[in-house]
């Protein structure tokens, strides 16, 4: 997500933002958007941009190249590009060019914006988002012998469901997809379907489960068996390696900039043991109290930045404290 704006004495002549990917650059909606009374300003203006312009043919050309071609005399940049094929580049070139580069400005807002991307390029690992909901005498699943707990209320869910809708992928393990069968869709909430991530080892589990419905992409990762059918894609690992690191590795490969896990609290528990996350959002209902039942994960080394309400549900937002930067 990128924004950028062109400035001539303090009155912004252009602007543009990077609306999809694939897609024209924010600089160059900015300087397309200048109206034509303004356009012998360009050369005599600052363009702002919050990340980096990029130097290299991707799926569009180099923006420094058209910032050149335009004769802007000053770039302000909110930050460096991570990305192996800008990271430096864009400014070494524009800079080459006689253009002054201002470097960085609001560095960690611009960071903050592109959180997942940029943790994707610089941990070579999805950003992972950690998600549960707990009773009020924090428990995560019913006691033993009862049916599947509904904890958060209709108005909570639709908001977990715009949650889904915003990374690129969602994570359960076993026990998760067998007790609940979820079908991990974001139904509640228009907008992007994540691919759906599974952890079955040994391949127990069975194939009527809604998450192998084929109606979404669907990566089951295991121990056994490699194999790519239509939206469902066996991911074999290697049996005596760490498993979450693998399952990240193989994210990374597969170019899956962002989890949201929503397993049971055993895979919960070991991202945070593992301290392999970098955000946490918890939902408690404030009037719900089983007495029993299975424990909630415990949350180590965080930061609470937020809370909000909704009706009897308080729902938490932390940061991992070693991820700060």
């Amino acid at each position: 997500m990128v924004g950028s704006v062109l400035v001539y004495e303090n009155r912004i002549i252009g602007e543009g933002y990077h609306r999809q990917y694939g897609q024209a650059h924010a600089e160059v909606n900015c300087i397309n958007s200048v109206a034509e009374k303004d356009k012998h300003l360009v050369s005599r203006s600052t363009l702002y941009v919050s990340l980096e312009p990029c130097a290299h043919f991707g799926k569009t050309p180099p923006c420094s190249d058209l910032i050149i071609e335009k004769g802007i005399p000053h770039v302000v940049v909110g930050c460096r590009d991570p990305f192996e094929q800008v990271n430096g580049k864009g400014i070494e070139k524009l800079r080459a060019a006689g253009v002054a580069v201002t470097v960085p400005v609001l560095e960690p807002e611009c960071k903050q914006l592109n959180k997942r991307f940029f943790t994707f390029h610089t941990q070579h690992r999805p950003y992972i988002i950690l998600k549960w909901a707990a009773t009020a005498d924090n428990r995560i699943a019913a006691p033993a012998g009862l049916s599947r707990l509904l904890i958060s209320n209709e108005y909570t869910n639709r908001l977990v469901h715009r949650w889904r809708s915003e990374e690129a992928a969602i994570l359960i393990g076993t026990n998760t997809a067998l007790q609940d069968n979820p079908s991990l869709t974001n139904r509640l909430w228009t907008g992007h379907y994540p691919v759906r991530l599974v952890i079955d080892t040994q391949l127990r589990l069975p194939t009527t489960l809604q998450v192998f419905d084929r109606q979404q992409k669907t990566i089951v990762f295991n121990y056994t068996r490699q194999e790519e059918q239509h939206n469902l894609h066996y991911y074999q690992l290697e049996n005596k390696a760490p498993l979450l690191p693998q399952i990240l590795q193989a994210a990374h490969q597969l170019s899956i900039q962002s989890i949201l896990v929503e397993g049971g609290a055993q895979l919960l528990q070991s991202f945070i043991d593992n301290g392999l996350w970098d955000e946490a959002r918890t939902i408690t209902n404030e009037t719900l109290v089983t007495g029993s039942g299975l424990h909630a994960p415990l949350l180590s080394g965080h930061s609470l930045t937020r809370t909000e309400k909704i009706h009897n549900d308080t729902i938490r937002y932390f940061n991992n404290q070693n991820h700060n930067d």
